[in-house]
């Protein structure tokens, strides 16, 4: 049997350069890669060596998503639980969902977009 992990996730932003800095103050990530993409559009790798989200852009008024379609969250694993929470306040996202149970604590977050994240730690 072959094995595998998720390498990256696409998503559509509005503003790459915002969802970028995000990304790189929460998580400590890394700009990996940028170029243009499909569409006239713009990507940004955010990530580390192993994992990344490529944030795509065309530039189009994107009303953000549904909860649940396609997707229900993007889960997110921190070290330090309350600092990932106050860099989501500090750009002035709304934590939510607030809960501990096995294996670890968590919240919840929607982004500027409407993307739903889970950010969850083990510590």
């Amino acid at each position: 049997m072959t094995k595998g992990r998720i390498e990256h996730v696409n998503l559509t932003v509005t503003d790459i350069e915002r969802s970028a800095a995000f990304f790189e103050q929460l998580l400590g990530w890394h700009q990996r890669w940028r170029g243009e993409a499909m569409n006239g559009g713009e990507t940004i790798h955010v990530g580390e060596d192993a994992t990344y989200l490529a944030l795509y852009t065309d530039r189009k008024d994107h009303a953000g998503q549904q909860k649940g379609k396609p997707m229900n969250h993007v889960g997110l694993l921190v070290d330090d639980l309350d600092a990932a929470e106050r860099v989501v306040m500090e750009h002035g996202l709304e934590p939510w969902g607030h809960d501990d149970y096995e294996p670890g604590r968590r919240f919840y977050f929607f982004d500027w977009d409407g993307i739903e994240f889970e950010v969850v730690s083990y510590v």
